[in-house]
């Protein structure tokens, strides 16, 4: 693996853990055992690491911009929603420590906003598709609700979840806790014939 590679990785890691406000350069630098001057050639400050990762949390995510168009089914739009969430793990430092990240690095607002502007317009084509196959009955309202729910659930999660009192926080968590509120969000929205899937579902990820 290239340095640079490495480097991005190490940092994706140490970010995740521990919080990107507490990682630093040279932490990341003594993580990969290269000196702070080695790593700096690559990246010459810690927000160009950031948003290189950024680009590639967008990246990874893009594939998913069209998913609507193999989507007919709850077995589909639920693969579809399960490797989102795959993927968005993967970089939930971006999302879970944004407050710091859009005070720090303010020129990283419109490329995340874009993301989530994405994610909205993906997720609302998707249930789209899906109410015209009455796989799922909900009117205008409810399925603009609907998708803002469950983009928040996607976005916001790891952290809200770090505020929640330890009592209250049920016996998942991270992205099994994401998938079974989203499984349940759908619930009150898909026809009779989806719902057994849906329940197998959610039993699935509640223990």
């Amino acid at each position: 693996m290239r340095t640079r590679d490495r480097i991005l990785e190490a940092a994706r890691t140490l970010f995740n853990d521990e919080g990107l406000a507490q990682v630093s350069t040279n932490r990341i630098a003594t993580e990969l055992d290269i000196s702070p001057g080695n790593l700096h050639y690559h990246f010459k400050k810690k927000e160009d690491l950031v948003g290189w990762l950024l680009r590639r949390l967008t990246e990874s995510l893009r594939p998913f911009a069209d998913s609507h168009e193999s989507v007919e089914a709850i077995e589909d739009l639920w693969m579809t929603m399960h490797l989102a969430l795959e993927v968005i793990d993967q970089y939930r430092f971006i999302l879970r420590d944004v407050d710091f990240l859009v005070r720090e690095y303010p020129a990283l607002v419109v490329p995340l906003r874009e993301l989530v502007g994405r994610r909205i317009a993906a997720m609302r084509a998707v249930l789209e598709k899906l109410r015209g196959l009455q796989v799922i009955d909900a009117t205008d309202e409810q399925l603009t609700a609907l998708v803002l729910q469950v983009v928040l659930a996607n976005t916001a999660w790891h952290s809200f979840e770090n505020l929640l009192p330890v009592g209250a926080r049920g016996s998942v968590s991270g992205t099994r806790a994401v998938a079974y509120h989203l499984l349940v969000m759908l619930s009150p929205y898909v026809n009779e014939a989806s719902r057994p899937y849906l329940d197998y579902l959610r039993g699935r990820y509640a223990t």
